[in-house]
């Protein structure tokens, strides 16, 4: 059965760095102009040579965002169910090497934690667990799934890949998307940054949202963690590919794509290339101009500044008060838990009041039964 691998060894890294340093400002204009943007042209949006461009891409990206998505951003929040971990990546807190606390939510704490999460505004949820299959795998979800779904609008989760018959399951338990991010698509780059786990093996990662896709699960979420690889030009387009093979093979399924940036963590490495604010703003809005009907999320791992000046512009899926340990809503701050520290710390509220300074409309809930799937 094809999957994205195949697309992928097609790809050479070295080959779309050349091709993207070699772009024009003219090469820019016509990406800009063109009434369907290509491949080329992504290449054109991302390169050096669109720094110039920048306020045309962005007028472009804002209208392009209105006419699709109105005056509406939609919330949602992440809710961490476990920090435990079997992998050692050389980036993220809840690494199994890292000597931190490790607490997985039982059902009193999963039950204070939604009521806290619902007391905040929320009706659409993200899970977040570390990965560890036995003790945070398909008998935990089994268990807890029911429960979380019947306390929100939509579910989705961002956990370790599953089986596609897994994702399957899931969705028969109200699941209705799954964020899985490849990190980097650099697979040298890869095996230095996970040095032990299941999460070594590279294509099991990279084929995760073909078995979404074949699964049906409605939303399927991408993304690479910026900076990790030393081009990230270069692993920004190859996840503009992927959503491309994923958006002609599994075209009944939608699309969301994040752009993390590594954040400080408790034994966090360093970025191996670096991206201003500007140069994060290209990338957004590149993204806009190629895929206007793609949802585009934005979460508190960037600046209140930020955020406040370019959620209004492009982005249409926003999260706020993220509290990144198992536990942090009902309970209280734990920094020792986290799996990285946020950046922007302000109430639901206050980023609300943000938006509607902005003219936008804050969308808490936009699902329910009569849409199509039965009200529970």
């Amino acid at each position: 059965m094809e999957t994205f691998t195949q697309r992928w060894q097609q790809l050479d890294n070295d080959d779309i760095r050349l091709r993207i340093n070699s772009k024009t400002p003219r090469d820019v204009e016509a990406a800009l102009a063109a009434r369907r943007p290509d491949r080329e042209d992504m290449l054109a949006l991302l390169s050096p040579a669109a720094a110039g461009y920048l306020e045309a891409m962005a007028q472009k990206a804002h209208a392009l965002t209105r006419q699709r998505f109105g005056n509406t951003v939609s919330f949602y929040v992440p809710l961490y169910l476990s920090n435990l971990c079997a992998n050692d990546c050389t980036y993220c807190g809840f690494s199994m090497s890292n000597h931190l606390k490790r607490k997985t939510l039982d059902d009193a704490e999963i039950a204070r934690e939604c009521a806290a999460i619902r007391e905040l505004g929320f009706s659409h949820l993200l899970l977040v667990t570390g990965e560890h299959q036995t003790k945070v795998g398909m008998d935990y979800f089994r268990r807890h799934l029911p429960y979380i779904r019947s306390q929100f609008s939509s579910l989705q989760m961002e956990v370790q890949p599953l089986a596609e018959e897994e994702y399957a399951e899931l969705k028969t338990l109200g699941l209705d998307g799954v964020m899985v991010y490849q990190e980097t698509y650099h697979e040298a780059t890869y095996a230095r940054h996970h040095l032990r786990g299941k999460k070594q093996d590279f294509f099991w990662r990279l084929e995760t949202p073909d078995r979404l896709g074949r699964a049906g699960i409605d939303r399927i979420g991408l993304g690479a963690l910026i900076g990790l690889s030393d081009s990230w030009r270069v692993d920004c387009y190859m996840v503009a590919e992927h959503l491309l093979w994923l958006q002609q093979h599994y075209w009944r399924s939608r699309y969301s794509v994040s752009f993390p940036r590594l954040r400080p963590c408790a034994g966090g490495v360093q970025p191996a290339s670096l991206m201003d604010e500007r140069q994060l703003l290209q990338v957004i809005c590149a993204f806009r101009i190629m895929s206007p009907d793609v949802e585009l999320s934005l979460s508190t791992r960037e600046s209140p500044w930020f955020r406040d000046h370019v959620v209004p512009l492009v982005i249409n899926h926003v999260s706020a008060f993220s509290r990144t340990q198992p536990g942090g809503y009902a309970d209280g701050d734990a920094p020792e838990l986290e799996q990285f520290a946020p950046h922007d710390g302000r109430t639901p509220d206050e980023v609300a009041q943000m938006l509607v300074a902005a003219g936008l409309q804050p969308v808490w809930k936009d699902w329910d039964g009569y849409l199509g799937r039965p009200a529970r």
